[in-house]
């Protein structure tokens, strides 16, 4: 399988985006957030104005994460501090097991690396068991504990994990 990231820069690219994060947070949270906070994190976060004003006015970088030119799932990091935070890696349910996420990380570890940044760090649900295995196995602690509320009656419950890069 070839896997390739392309840089999400246009507004076909950012509706794109939207509609993968539409499908994966729902496979990603169903079992973890009620599906009203699924929706609103959505909408607050991951449709169309929120990202395109990550992108165009925050200096987000999003990149579709394609699979023998099929999307498969999206990236979304963001320079802070001499770090580079991994704000966002979902990845389609047909696609996991397959090698994806360990591309991911070698891409975002070399783009870290490019930009001369001294360690990757995320935010992981608490309950977010696989994705806290697989942080743990690619060589991510965690650091501290965090609840931010994102509004609506809604927090998000995380821990907050880091890897120096080398």
């Amino acid at each position: 399988m070839n896997i390739t990231f392309e840089q999400v820069k246009t507004d076909n690219q950012i509706k794109k985006l939207a509609e993968v994060a539409n499908i994966v947070w729902h496979e990603a949270y169903k079992e973890i957030v009620s599906l009203a906070q699924i929706d609103y994190m959505i909408e607050k976060f991951q449709s169309f104005n929120p990202l395109h004003e990550a992108i165009n006015k925050n200096n987000y970088l999003y990149y579709l994460i394609k699979a023998d030119n099929n999307v498969a799932g999206y990236i979304g990091l963001h320079e802070e501090d001499g770090k580079m935070f991994l704000s966002k890696l979902y990845i389609l349910k047909e696609y996991r097991g397959k090698s994806v996420s360990s591309k991911a990380f070698e891409f975002i570890e070399n783009l870290a690396k490019e930009k001369k940044l001294k360690s990757v760090w995320l935010t992981v649900n608490k309950n977010n068991n696989h994705a806290i295995e697989v942080y743990k196995h690619r060589g991510f602690v965690v650091i501290r504990k965090q609840v931010a509320d994102i509004g609506n009656g809604f927090v998000m419950d995380d821990y907050v994990f880091e890897k120096v890069i080398k």
